[in-house]
């Protein structure tokens, strides 16, 4: 099991350094296949030795070979997140077939967490692809493929319905699509429990984060943050927390 958890970790590390593209070029419009990665400082090609997953923001030093400047912590956090949640998904999991439906379903929750914090945005490719990546999954064995489709129509309805009440009460658009698609790829993911799970942590963890940031900013109530953060960690927890959640309400 150590052995393989280790595989896993170094096959997360390049995981994470392509969710490194797909995070700075797919909000961008960039394609994620070409041209080869660059500095953004001085726009000099990154060389193999390079762009080794943390090891070579190590030996650079954090900064570009060329130019020198400073390479993002972004881009080390992101590769290091990845393989540690590869292996921890492996030991959690096991060798199963359910661990490449989770592997996947954590490989696109990190991008669109860190777009969304970036750009406000949840790009389609990610959540509708997902949507339609879980609901497959869910008809390979162990899946069930009932609770995918149900997940996916509460997900993305529940939020629909919230979104639609709070722009008719309040008069202004309190929650953005992207959200409600993101949910709909967790319920297929996940399911219709851990949809009702992840809602209930999402909100927990948002209004969390959302009074810390009203404290900090200058708008008070009407500081802006992105949801879908806190829905993905939420979707994460209600993973692998869920049934002690619902053991819990249902005796």
């Amino acid at each position: 099991m150590g052995v393989i958890a280790a595989a896993l970790f170094l096959v997360g590390a390049c995981i994470g350094s392509f969710l490194n593209v797909v995070i700075h070029r797919l909000p961008r419009g960039e394609s994620i296949v070409s041209p080869r990665s660059r500095c953004p400082g001085c726009g000099r090609a990154i060389r193999a030795w390079e762009n080794i997953p943390i090891a070579s923001f190590i030996a650079l030093g954090g900064k570009c070979a060329g130019c020198g400047e400073p390479i993002s912590w972004r881009y080390p956090a992101v590769e290091l997140l990845t393989a540690t949640g590869f292996a921890a998904i492996f030991l959690l999991d096991g060798p199963a077939i359910p661990l490449v439906r989770d592997l996947l379903f954590f490989s696109l929750l990190v991008p669109i967490a860190f777009i969304d914090i970036d750009h406000r945005i949840i790009p389609d490719e990610l959540s509708l692809g997902g949507l339609v990546a879980g609901l497959l999954l869910s008809l390979l064995p162990g899946g069930e493929w009932k609770r995918s489709v149900a997940g996916a129509l509460l997900g993305g309805g529940i939020l629909y319905a919230t979104a639609f009440l709070y722009e008719k009460v309040r008069g202004a658009e309190g929650m953005g699509g992207g959200d409600i698609k993101l949910l709909a790829m967790i319920g297929a993911f996940i399911g219709w429990r851990g949809t009702v799970t992840t809602i209930f942590l999402g909100a927990l963890l948002g209004s969390a984060g959302g009074l810390l940031a009203m404290r900090k900013g200058e708008e008070g109530l009407k500081t802006a943050i992105p949801f879908g953060p806190y829905l993905c960690v939420a979707a994460l927890l209600s993973l692998y927390l869920g049934d002690r959640f619902w053991g819990m309400i249902l005796p």
